[in-house]
């Protein structure tokens, strides 16, 4: 059976303390000032808000969950008691700050940061009262969340992410469509000045939300029609989907424009690679830290092959160089895989971190800078040309990532259910295990290190086209923990988690450049969160879920000491 809940005061009063830090870390660093800048609801409601209310809220609401019993007032109070703690510890610092110059320890603790906090309050009994009653009443809210039906809370929290994001994003839309006839009646009804009007905002929020639950009851039907669907209808709906798809995607860059086009050329780069590492260690267990090698192996191939510049040896065109680096760049990872092959986690890890810091000195020693530049990088690399069109621009090289994409995502998908990648994800489970069933390991280790290769040989050959120029400090460590990390958080083995991981990881930080110094600090905390909240990550693998499901339930059933006969 389920163990009873034994979260008490002293667990709230934990809880408020943490959501306090937190609170305070984020705001002596300089995001909340730096965020403020940015209204979401016009001349009501900044982004430097948000950033102070939402550790209330999420802490709140696991607060209540951990706590709640039957009727679920005992959660809310020990929300109610976190929110008080956490808004006493945010009063505290309000009032240090404004007694003791905070600035020569803390340089972001500014007049502005404590402005923020109190609200523009003046009297310190005022300011404190706020921060604590604001403080319970957030997590309260929180804890709310806990009393409400699963489908009914996810409908609410996508239509205030929707609000929160189309805010966020509001200098990119009018940037983008400010041109275009039908945006200016657009912009004038959902944005002010600064900001989402309130009609524009609670429109998004009504409209996202009704669009969650009509999702949710036409799933409930539809499983329960299922049975009567014939395969033939079900195959369909489902070209059908791909070919609306396609040709939605075909006219992106045409709707998009310019930059956002850019941003999503960068996202389809890493989702190649991400292919490549998916197989590598989502299919396949291998866990590699120097990926980055084979992507530098593909750009410098690319560059050496087809540069015009005083490094130029051949000059080839791009469709003859790229098959060179996809093949060059999936030898290295044959050459790599032979060494390690009895190597498993940890001692795996080190290994193929050492092979990647390796290419990139040897890429920046004087031996090959006559070859390929050193420090300087190569210039001077042809965009690539069929006919007489020339991928030159984002909206045209949009469509050779696009191919790339679609290429590398139909061989994984192909490999993932057929005899190899069955062998693959035995091997991942257990080695001895797959062995004594009749797998060759070393054949099965050295194709997914040498598939993924060459994923990433491709995607470094498309990156050196693109810009038209590579240099050494692409290709550091950083490279292969981004594609890492966009696997966990899309959902290890997960095809479609790859994509989503890339958007979340890649192509969010893009669109929000002006906050590139907080960039890597909202990444850590990402990780962190899905690692307590959802490991499986976003769009996770079938067997990934009910593997991490079974330790649940085993943990959940799993009988006491005293429980024990």
């Amino acid at each position: 059976m389920k163990e009873e809940s034994t979260f008490t005061l002293r667990n709230a009063v934990q809880f408020g303390l943490i959501t306090g830090f937190i609170i305070l870390y984020i705001s002596l660093v300089g995001m909340v000032v730096a965020f403020n800048e940015r209204y979401i609801i016009a001349e009501t409601i900044t982004l430097g808000q948000i950033v102070v209310f939402l550790p209330l809220l999420i802490l709140g609401y696991f607060s209540a969950n951990r706590a709640k019993d039957k009727q679920g007032i005992w959660g809310l109070l020990m929300s109610l008691l976190l929110g008080v703690v956490a808004g006493a510890l945010i009063a505290a610092l309000v009032y240090v700050g404004t007694h003791i110059n905070l600035r020569t320890v803390f340089i972001n603790a500014a007049p502005e940061l404590f402005e923020v906090l109190s609200f523009g309050r003046q009297s310190m009994g005022s300011v404190a009262l706020t921060l604590i009653l604001g403080g319970g009443f957030l997590a309260v809210l929180g804890g709310t969340f806990t009393l409400l039906p699963s489908w009914l809370r996810r409908a609410l929290v996508v239509a205030l992410s929707s609000v929160v994001l189309i805010g966020i994003l509001q200098e990119l839309l009018s940037i983008t469509f400010g041109s275009r006839d039908w945006f200016k009646p657009v912009n004038e009804f959902f944005f002010e000045q600064k900001g989402l009007s309130w009609t524009g905002s609670i429109v998004i929020l009504v409209i996202a939300a009704l669009w969650n639950i009509s999702r949710h009851l036409s799933r409930t039907r539809s499983s329960g029609k299922k049975k009567n669907a014939t395969s033939r209808n079900i195959r369909a709906v489902r070209i059908a989907s791909w070919v609306v798809g396609g040709v939605l995607l075909m006219l992106v860059p045409r709707f998009l424009g310019s930059y956002p086009s850019e941003i999503l050329t960068i996202v389809g780069i890493y989702i190649i690679m991400g292919m490549g590492l998916n197989i590598v260690v989502g299919f396949a267990g291998l866990l590699d830290l120097g990926y980055v090698a084979f992507f530098a192996i593909g750009a410098y191939t690319m560059g050496i092959l087809t540069t015009v510049g005083k490094l130029a040896t051949v000059e080839w065109s791009f469709w003859l160089a790229l098959p060179v680096a996809v093949l060059l760049a999936l030898l290295a990872g044959v050459i790599l895989g032979i060494p390690v092959l009895k190597m498993r986690g940890d001692y795996l890890a080190i290994v193929t971190l050492g092979f990647g810091e390796i290419i990139r000195i040897v890429v920046l020693s004087d031996w090959l800078k006559p070859k390929i530049g050193g420090a300087q990088g190569i210039l001077q690399i042809p965009k690539a040309t069929i006919g007489g069109y020339e991928f030159k621009g984002p909206e045209q090289v949009y469509y050779l990532v696009l191919f790339g994409i679609i290429l590398v995502s139909f061989v994984a998908w192909r490999l993932r259910d057929a005899r190899l990648g069955r062998a693959w994800k035995a091997m991942r489970e257990d080695e001895d295990v797959a062995e004594a069933m009749g797998i060759n390991l070393v054949n099965t280790k050295l194709l997914a290190f040498a598939t993924g290769a060459a994923f990433a040989g491709l995607s470094g050959a498309l990156f050196a086209a693109k810009l038209g120029s590579i240099f050494p400090h692409s290709f550091n460590l950083i490279v292969s923990i981004n594609v890492l990390s966009l696997i966990i958080v899309g959902g290890i083995g997960s095809l479609p988690g790859v994509v989503a991981g890339a958007f979340i990881l890649v192509g969010m930080p893009e669109l929000l450049r002006e906050f590139a110094d907080y960039r890597m600090l909202m990444y850590g905390a990402l990780l962190v969160a899905m690692m307590l909240v959802k490991p499986e990550g976003f769009l996770p693998e079938a067997t990934h879920v009910r593997e991490l499901r079974e330790e649940e339930e085993e943990i959940i059933l799993e009988p006491t000491a005293a429980e024990a006969p």
